[in-house]
């Protein structure tokens, strides 16, 4: 079971980077829950392998300066029926 979710963890960090991917889309790809994949890219993957965790945690700060921008762009949208 342990070594399961070490892998997993691994297998969501390297999704992340080679896709430059958000939490959100790569729950959607895995079809599991964002707080599982959040706690598999912020907790587990610092002690299973911190080389990869930093590079996850570059994307995941640039994705989170963004996510103000992008929900702008999606209300935008939705009310200009695009």
């Amino acid at each position: 079971m342990r070594n399961e979710v070490e892998s997993r963890a691994t297998v969501l960090g390297e999704y992340i980077i080679e896709n430059n991917a958000t939490v959100r889309a790569a729950a959607k790809k895995f079809h599991i829950s964002k707080s599982t994949v959040h706690k598999d890219v912020s907790d587990r993957l610092q002690t299973v392998n911190p080389q990869l965790y930093s590079e996850v945690r570059q994307i995941l700060d640039i994705n989170k300066a963004q996510r103000h921008i992008r929900g702008g762009i999606a209300t935008r949208k939705k009310y200009r029926n695009e």
